[in-house]
């Protein structure tokens, strides 16, 4: 089953560039860029990170299937 994401869509509404994101949860932009693009599942310690940075809940920014996950 695919790990959907709104994760750039996120990023551009709550002012976050993936350089500053990837800071505030200490990995690289390029596992954002991974992430945004669904070619790395992150862990459950970083999807919640992610979701805290972004003043988010867990399912707003990802969801299991097909279809579009939570809205903000």
């Amino acid at each position: 089953m695919k790990l959907g994401n709104r994760l750039k869509e996120l990023c551009l509404q709550k002012g976050f560039t993936q350089e500053a994101l990837a800071g505030a949860v200490r990995v690289t932009r390029q596992t954002i860029t991974a992430v945004e693009k669904g070619k790395h599942v992150p862990s459950v310690k970083l999807a919640l990170e992610i979701a805290q940075v972004l003043g988010v809940s867990l399912e707003d920014v990802f969801w299991l299937g097909d279809g579009k996950g939570g809205a903000v």
